[in-house]
Order: C-alpha cells, then sequence, then structure tokens
C-alpha cells in the first residue's frame, strides 16, 4: 500500500526520497515473507544455490499426534459400531462357533442345516484351507443369526410396559408376566457388558397413541380449567376432530412413526427450539449451580483445572463408549443417543431457522476472562493434559494484563440476541476474515469455560445470596456467557462453578449425569493448598488470544446489549430451601415423593393465582430410541378436588387424606402413560404439525397448541447412576438447577429432592408481569408443604386408638 501511494504522490519515481521509501518498504516485505513462512510448519522453494526446504519440527508433531489421535478414534468407533451392532452377543463368541463348526466338519459331522458343504460347492477346491474357509463362513452366518435372534428377542422384551403400571412398594404382589419377563431381560442384558450405545438397536421405537385416547385424556385433563359451558365447546371440538380430520393426519403420523427412528423427536427439535426466535438466554437456556455443600478449593485457577479435566475425561469416556448406559432398576436401559452432542457441539443462528452443528473432535476449549477470549490447547504430546497442566494455563490467563479489543467484552451479547439479528450479523461479519476464525474457534471448541470476576456465595442465613448465584448462572452480565454452545462451564473467584446450557441438543438428565460424575471424581483431588495434586511433566501450551474487528458492527452489539440488559433485568428468580423435611416423610405417608411436591405446587399456586391453571411437568421418554420428554399434566380432577378441600374447613384431616392419596395416584398414572409413550402433548403436537404440512386448518389443535403453561415445573434428576452415593459422600448434593418462565404471567419451578431433608425450588417470574412474584410463591410452597405434613399427622392423631 505504501508503494502505492507514493507511485502515486511522487513525481518521477525514481527521485532519491522515493528510492528510499521503495528499500524500505521491500525490507519490511521480506521480513514479513520470512515470518509468515516461520509460522507455517513446511514450506518449500527453488533458489539459484538449490533446493530450500523450511520445516517447524514441534509444529509437525503437533500436526503427527492430532492425525494420529483422530485414526486412532476412527478405529475405536469402527470397532465399537461392530461391538454395538452385534450386541447383546459378544464378538468373540463367533471364534467359538467357528471352532465348532471346523470340528463338526472334520469329524465327519454336519453343521446345522449342512452350510458347510453348501458353502463349499462355490470355492474353487476341496483343499483343507478352502475348507477351513468355508466353516467359517458357515459359523458366521451361524453367529449372525444367533446374534440378530437375541437382539430382536431383546427388543421385543423392552416393548412391554406391564412392569412400570405394577407397584414396586414392599409388599406388593408381581404378576407372573412381569417375573418372567424380567428374569428373561436380566438374561440377555447381562451376557455381555454393554457400552454407552449397545442397547440402541434394541430399543423399541416409541408408539403412536390412538386419536380416541388421546381425546378422551385430553378432556379429562382440561376438566378442571375450564366452566361447564367452556367444557361442553371443547367436548364437541375434539369430537369434530376425532370424526373427521384427525383420522387423516393420524394415518400420516402412524407412517412417519413406521419409517423414522422416533416420530416426536426430530419435529421437537426443530419446531420447539431451532425455529424459535425469541433470544436463548432466559428464555431457553438452563443452569445448574455446585455442589452446595462441598467447597473442595477456593482457588479458581485450581478449580477451572480440575473441572475442565475431568469433563473432558468424561468426553473420552463418551467417545470411547466406556459409559454405562443408565438402566432403570439395573436391567431396562435408558436410551444414549443425547450424549453423542454434548461436547463440541454449537447451535448456529439461521434468520428462518437454527442448526446444531457437532464437531466430531476438538482439542481446545475456550476461555473468557474479562472481556477477553483465549484458545486453550487440552492435548498435548499425545494425551490429555493433567489438572496441575491446566491450573497452568488457567492462571496465565488470570494474571494477564490484556484488554478487550473494542466491542469484545460485549461480543456475547449477540447470543443472547434475537435468532434472526444475530444470524444477520454473522452472515455479514464473520463470514471472511479475522472474525470468521475466531468464531469457528468458539463454535469447535469442547466448551466454553467463563472465568468471573465475582465470587459465587451459598449460606443457609443468607437465602439471597443462592438467589444471586442461580441468576449469575442463568444469564451472567448478558455479555458473558457464549448462549450458543452446547454449555458454558462458569467459575467466579472463590472457586464455586455452575453451569449454563444451551436446551436443543439434549434434555437436563444428561447434563445432570455430566455433572454428578465431576463432582463425585474431583474428591480427594487437591492438595492441603487447594491446588491440583500432580506435578506438571512439561510446560503446557500458553493459551493464546483471539483476534477481532469488530469496528462495523459496534452499534449492533451495543443494541444486543441493550436488549439483554432488558431482558434480565426483568428475571424475577427465587431459590428456596425447604429444610423441614423431605423425601423420608414422604415415603412414610406411603406417596411417591414426586407426586407429593406436585400436589403441594398446585396448592401453593392455587393460593397464589386464585384459580387453576395448565400446568406443565416434564417426564423422559427415554424407554424408547431416541425419546426426549413428555408433558405430564398435573392439574387433574382429583388434584383441584383436594385443593379446594385443603382451604374448606367442612373437610376432616382423613377426608383430605383419602383425596390426595387419589390425586396422587391420578398423578402416577399421568406419569406412567407419558413414559409408556401414551402422553397427550406429544402427539398433539405432532397432529399439528402434519396439518400444517397438509395445509389444513383444525380449529381444535389451533386452539390447543396456543393454550398457555402458566405454571412449567420440572424435577432435577439427583443420583443417576451408583456413583453418587450420598451415604459415603453426604456434602455431594448439588442445589440443583432452573429455567426461565415459559409464559410471562408464567412462573418456572424445578426443583430437585436432595437426601431424606432437604428440597432446593427454583422459581422464575418476569417482574414485568405484575401479576406473579417468585418470592411470594415460595412462601406458598412452603405454606403448602407445611399444610400438607400437619394434614398428615392431624390424620395420625385421630386414627390412633385412645
Amino acid at each position: 500500500m505504501a508503494y502505492i501511494l507514493f507511485k502515486l504522490t511522487c513525481q518521477p519515481l525514481t527521485c532519491d526520497h522515493c528510492i528510499e521509501y521503495i528499500k524500505l518498504f521491500k525490507k519490511q516485505q521480506k521480513r514479513a515473507m520470512a515470518e509468515a513462512h516461520s509460522a507455517v510448519a513446511f514450506s518449500f522453494s527453488i533458489t539459484h544455490e538449490g533446493w530450500d526446504i523450511n520445516y517447524d519440527q514441534e509444529v509437525l508433531n503437533l500436526v503427527w499426534q492430532s492425525g494420529l489421535r483422530s485414526w486412532k478414534k476412527r478405529i475405536a468407533r469402527a470397532r465399537n459400531g461392530i461391538r454395538n451392532g452385534v450386541f447383546p452377543a459378544h464378538i468373540q463368541s463367533l471364534w467359538l462357533i467357528t471352532a465348532i463348526a471346523i470340528g463338526l466338519h472334520f469329524t465327519g459331522h454336519n453343521v446345522p442345516f449342512n452350510l458347510v458343504n453348501k458353502v463349499i460347492l462355490y470355492v474353487p477346491n476341496h483343499s483343507t484351507n478352502w475348507q477351513i474357509g468355508s466353516c467359517f463362513i458357515a459359523g458366521l452366518i451361524v453367529w449372525l443369526s444367533i446374534c440378530f435372534s437375541m437382539r430382536y428377542t431383546l427388543k421385543l422384551l423392552l416393548m412391554y410396559k406391564g412392569w412400570m403400571y405394577e407397584s414396586r412398594a414392599p409388599g406388593s404382589k408381581i404378576s407372573f408376566t412381569t417375573k418372567a419377563w424380567s428374569v428373561a431381560v436380566k438374561i440377555l442384558s447381562s451376557w455381555n457388558t454393554p457400552g454407552l450405545y449397545s442397547f440402541q438397536g434394541s430399543l423399541p421405537r416409541l408408539p403412536v397413541p390412538s386419536v380416541h385416547n388421546t381425546m378422551t385424556r385430553y378432556l379429562r385433563s382440561v376438566r378442571p380449567l375450564l366452566n361447564d359451558e367452556d367444557y361442553i365447546r371443547m367436548e364437541k371440538l375434539a369430537m369434530e376432530f376425532k370424526s373427521t380430520i384427525g383420522k387423516k393426519l393420524q394415518r400420516y403420523l402412524e407412517l412417519k412413526s413406521w419409517w423414522s427412528t422416533n416420530y416426536v423427536s426430530d419435529w421437537w427439535e426443530e419446531y420447539v427450539y431451532l425455529r424459535g426466535r425469541s433470544p436463548l438466554m432466559v428464555n431457553s437456556n438452563f443452569y445448574a449451580t455446585d455442589a452446595i455443600f462441598q467447597h473442595l478449593t477456593n482457588n479458581q485457577a485450581a478449580r477451572a483445572g480440575m473441572i475442565v479435566h475431568l469433563l473432558l475425561a468424561f468426553r473420552r469416556m463418551i467417545e470411547r463408549q466406556e459409559l454405562q448406559p443408565i438402566m432403570v432398576q439395573n436391567m431396562i436401559p435408558l436410551c444414549s443417543w443425547q450424549y453423542e452432542r454434548a461436547f463440541n457441539t454449537v447451535r448456529v443462528p439461521g434468520l428462518e431457522t437454527d442448526k446444531i452443528i457437532h464437531y466430531k473432535d476438538s482439542n481446545h476449549i475456550v476461555v473468557l476472562h474479562k472481556g477477553c477470549y483465549y484458545k486453550v490447547v487440552i492435548y498435548f504430546k499425545g494425551r490429555l493434559l493433567r489438572p496441575c497442566e491446566i491450573q497452568i494455563q488457567i492462571e496465565e490467563i488470570l494474571k494477564s494484563k490484556q484488554t478487550p479489543l473494542p466491542g469484545e467484552q460485549q461480543l456475547a451479547a449477540l447470543t443472547a440476541w434475537k435468532r434472526s439479528n444475530w444470524a444477520e450479523i454473522r452472515n455479514q461479519y464473520f463470514c471472511r476474515g479475522v472474525n470468521r476464525v475466531s468464531l469457528q474457534l468458539i463454535e469447535s471448541a469442547a466448551f466454553v469455560l467463563s472465568l468471573d470476576e465475582e465470587p459465587y456465595e451459598f449460606n443457609m442465613d443468607q437465602p439471597e445470596l443462592l438467589d444471586k448465584f442461580g441468576r449469575i448462572l442463568l444469564h451472567g452480565n448478558g455479555c458473558n456467557r457464549w448462549f450458543d454452545k452446547s454449555f458454558t462451564v462458569c467459575i467466579g473467584t472463590n472457586g464455586r462453578v455452575g453451569f449454563n446450557a444451551e436446551h436443543t441438543w439434549a434434555d437436563a438428565p444428561v447434563m445432570g449425569h455430566t455433572w454428578e460424575s465431576v463432582f463425585i471424581d474431583e474428591i480427594g483431588k487437591y492438595d492441603e493448598n487447594g491446588n491440583c495434586r500432580g506435578t506438571p511433566e512439561f510446560s503446557p501450551p500458553l493459551p493464546s488470544r483471539l483476534n477481532w474487528d469488530l469496528t462495523l458492527i459496534l452499534p449492533k452489539i451495543q443494541e444486543a446489549v441493550i436488549d439483554a440488559t432488558n431482558l434480565l433485568n426483568d428475571v424475577d428468580l427465587k431459590i428456596f430451601v425447604h429444610d423441614s423435611y423431605g423425601k423420608g416423610f414422604m415415603k412414610k405417608s406411603k406417596l411417591s415423593p414426586d407426586a407429593y411436591i406436585q400436589m403441594a405446587l398446585q396448592l401453593a399456586y392455587y393460593r397464589d393465582a386464585k384459580k387453576f391453571s395448565l400446568t406443565y411437568e416434564a417426564s423422559m421418554t427415554r424407554l424408547f430410541k431416541e425419546g426426549r420428554t413428555e408433558t405430564v399434566r398435573p392439574c387433574t380432577i382429583e388434584s383441584s378436588a383436594w385443593v379446594k378441600a385443603m382451604d374448606d374447613p367442612n373437610f376432616k384431616a382423613s377426608d383430605r387424606v383419602t383425596l390426595l392419596k387419589k390425586a396422587c395416584d391420578q398423578h402416577q398414572l399421568g406419569y406412567q402413560d407419558a413414559m409408556c409413550g401414551q402422553g397427550i402433548d406429544r402427539h398433539l403436537f405432532c397432529l399439528y404439525v402434519v396439518s400444517k404440512y397438509l395445509e389444513v386448518d383444525s380449529p381444535f389443535l389451533n386452539e390447543v397448541l396456543s393454550e398457555p403453561w402458566r405454571l412449567s415445573t420440572s424435577q432435577t434428576p439427583h443420583g443417576q447412576t451408583p456413583k453418587m452415593d450420598l451415604k459415603k459422600h453426604p456434602n455431594c448434593i448439588s442445589a440443583g438447577g432452573g429455567f426461565g418462565p415459559v409464559a410471562d404471567d408464567g412462573y418456572g419451578v424445578s426443583y430437585i429432592i436432595a437426601g431424606e431433608n432437604l428440597i432446593f425450588f427454583h422459581i422464575s417470574a418476569k417482574k414485568s408481569s405484575g401479576v406473579t412474584s417468585a418470592t411470594r410463591l415460595a412462601k406458598n410452597i412452603n405454606k403448602a408443604l407445611a399444610d400438607v405434613r400437619q394434614m398428615f399427622e392431624e390424620h395420625e392423631k385421630a386414627t390412633q386408638p385412645n
């Protein structure tokens, strides 16, 4: 550029002044070329003296190690694919059957179906080698027949769901059918040690409920929400739908259920998540907190190093399929499909619809600190870095004096913006140059680590600290979480940790499993000074800054910051710790803890809103292949009758107990139906999608799908694997996590039953609503739980003999 400017402005060009500038420019150009050559691993040129070859041995070694690791993973995937393809049979059994075939053939006996002799007819000659080869082919045919027979037998067994409806309470009678079924499943499941995806080929498909059953269940679920006139109108719409367009839509849905792996999951992911145009922050992403009573170190860098290492070790277990699938009652497998996208995954914004991109491998994470982004390599010299080595990298970042580039500190606000706005900016300004390279590094990272500049505090005597903890994880300051990534790990200055997770790629139980595995594995991994145990074998690669050129989009970033700030300032979040009693008392009352809490929530909400509302409780459908969630509707005819009785002085304690048990039984039935693929809402949702594809209008479906969920609830799973043993590690209790409200005038309530005498409730609402208050609902939940306990105590006192 300097040369061109001088060429335009100097007359004549051959003046001594210009010649000096030209010489200077050429020297700078040679220096730049030399630097460029040194930056690449290999360069080749031909000079007057001969060939000139330059290479960087260290960089080439890194390339070699990366390629070697990639090929090892491909071989491991192929090996796991074969193992999973023949499961529950064992691949070693092939050699046994082949040996038997060879023995039978050479001793003059026939292999079943005379397979060896039939194969020999097609070989060039009858030499010993060809006979052995024929025996191997015959053995392979027999072996594959046995493998697939076992596999489809297991699949048929797993289709049976009668066990779900039989009580497992002590003393309950179990049917002969279920006993025989359980013995058969245990035999086949224990035949071979399963890998993470071993059961995928044996899991049944999610069944499509009949339109009649769905209409019946739906009408029953809305009865307590509608007056007589509205109910008659809704009943008429439902019957009209069932007898007309419903039949046609059902046929298309049944066809899809046979053609696709799961008739719900792909549409659910696309239309509920990816096509949503609202910001991910608060509206979609969820969070989870630390093991609240377990504070192993105050050292931020040490905790970061340990958490990063354990998460990457968990990723390695997923990739190698060394992670055991979760088994219900140590017998019935849950679908493991969602684990595949836990790491190296990002939700990329689009103008009309987003897309999920999963990278097969990633050897780095991205760290965000004081508004600066750093690439941190986590594989070096052929292995995963140790916690103490990662701690050194984190310490380098924490002591760095670098300052953010213009706009860099607020850059992540774009991921908290409306999806179409972020997509437009991304397509225009992040498709080339340094912005493209840096964005690619973030999106392809294993995950993002945010080193915050404030402590995450918790004190049972100061509940407002836990509220702040939840807000930090749910939205931060709107600019310090990369909301598009599968998850962002957040670490406070005092070593406390949490995460913010994107919801499209999986549901909360998968992140819950990952999180509790990390908490258990980090026990005993810090020294007396709070540092990671171990000695570094070498100096790990230093973190490298990501570069940005954001000058042209600074106004847009500021718009995103304003919108994100307005959104997070509207969040009303309360984390309520209930320690008066827990599941111990609930079990003593002979009620399901989840049903017990859901009924208490119904009572609390009725007292808060002075009415009943459509209530959402998430249930899983992972007993089926690629299953995700189904909705349980806790507001039932039975629950509303009990709630009204609780505030009616004309009812005795015994009457209320009877009504509560009926309500809990009905809730359990709804939960069982949902888990067995006989829910209401996913079926109606898919019927609605088909109607839109066919461009057929249905007044019934339009009304059903527009109903607001003013009370959205979910139980955070705890102790999904045997590793989480609270008797051995009583302080390894997470406070759970939460999410934002689904409706503008509603509540989001997540709860975790943490041990025998502790429950955490994460209650969210919007300040702008005017009719909701998270603090008020927390007080009503506390009173509801106290009233239920008092009801049982009064009932027990009344039934005791004088």
